[in-house]
């Protein structure tokens, strides 16, 4: 990653969120020879990929039957690197304002340039000044929904968890995994083969996961290697304060069962906060950014939105979608920074990239 000096900044693009969306970003920008900077709260690149499932394998990106997620951002960052962007790590953007000085100094592509240009300060006191911003920032600030259980907090870290980072530390234990979404539904199925006993409560049979994933659940279920515990939630934690013993759960109409545990990973979905950038007058919709979906442009011009964090009709939720936006939005950068240079666009396979054979 290129190392920087001074606490002032000036690129062309701002990328707020180094996550796999962002990283892309990188990539394509740099494709189209336009240089960046980018900007993330956490301490290492990789967003929730790094943060939340470094070893949870990811089923639907192009090419890779399989590929957990630190093994994606690794690689993401290694075809980023050709372009050298710098990376702005530990950091949250605070403010994001625009300039418009015929006394700036900015220079684009060697040329003095006056127009206006987005001002971003970090919490450490970077300043980056740039003539685009990119918001990658996922969920934004995110955190997990905890179940409401009565002394939970004492067993976070050590036998209530939600996220997995090492898949070993559950070889040949006994767990509960609550939840129907795409996270419970893909943990239960890669711990399968691991655990020694894995129940899966839920309050109905019907799973919110992909419809691919619940089948291998299913398979798992007739294989003995998961019980499922329907319809039934959370409803209580047995143990010594550090240490699960069993989880209790019960139906809406009061009957009770006692599992057996000793962990439980409880995947009831992310808490979001934009934080600051709700402050920022973009369009906002259910705490997602609105987007034109064929430039993933804001209601300001020169800021765009890609990924998680950006919403348009029919939007999904995919990282695949999120690399489709970050396309989008590199070629729109490029018209907005040479209004009068048309495209002549090659595809990587016939112009490579930097360092490439």
């Amino acid at each position: 990653m290129t190392g920087v000096q001074s606490n002032i900044h000036d690129t062309e693009v701002a990328i707020i969120g180094a996550g796999p969306v962002g990283l892309f970003a990188v990539f394509e920008l740099g494709m189209l020879k336009i240089r960046c900077h980018v900007v993330d709260a956490l301490g290492e690149i990789g967003g929730q990929c790094a943060a939340l499932y470094p070893e949870k394998p990811i089923y639907d990106i192009p090419g890779f039957p399989s590929v957990n997620g630190e093994d994606l951002i690794k690689n993401l960052a290694r075809q980023a690197a050709p372009f050298a962007p710098v990376y702005h790590l530990g950091q949250q953007v605070v403010s994001l304002t625009a300039q418009r000085s015929p006394s700036t100094e900015h220079t684009v592509n060697g040329e003095p340039s006056t127009v206006k240009l987005w001002q971003l300060t970090t919490d450490k006191g970077t300043v980056i000044r740039a003539r685009a911003v990119i918001i990658a920032a996922g969920c934004g600030a995110f955190g997990p929904n905890r179940p409401p259980l009565a002394g939970i907090e004492s067993y976070e870290g050590t036998s209530v968890h939600y996220l997995v980072t090492q898949r070993e530390q559950f070889r040949d234990k006994t767990l509960v995994i609550a939840g129907g979404g795409d996270s419970a539904v893909d943990w239960a199925n890669s711990l399968g083969e691991l655990a020694k006993k894995i129940y899966v409560v839920h309050r109905r049979d019907k799973f919110r996961a992909m419809p691919e994933s619940v089948a291998r659940m299913k398979a798992l279920e007739a294989a003995g290697k998961i019980e499922m515990v329907v319809p039934y939630q959370l409803a209580g934690l047995e143990g010594d304060g550090t240490r699960l013993s069993a989880v209790t759960v019960a139906t809406l109409g009061g009957q009770t069962r006692q599992l057996q545990a000793d962990h439980l990973l409880a995947f009831f979905g992310l808490s979001m906060d934009l934080g600051p950038i709700a402050s920022w007058g973009l369009n906002l919709h259910l705490n997602h950014i609105t987007t034109h979906p064929t430039t993933a442009e804001t209601n300001t011009p020169g800021i765009f939105a890609i990924g998680d964090i950006a919403t348009y009709e029919h939007k999904l939720k995919l990282i695949l979608c999120g690399f489709s936006e970050a396309a989008f939005a590199a070629h729109a950068i490029y018209k907005l920074l040479h209004p009068n240079q048309a495209l002549h666009f090659e595809y990587s396979t016939s112009k490579g990239v930097p360092g490439s054979s």
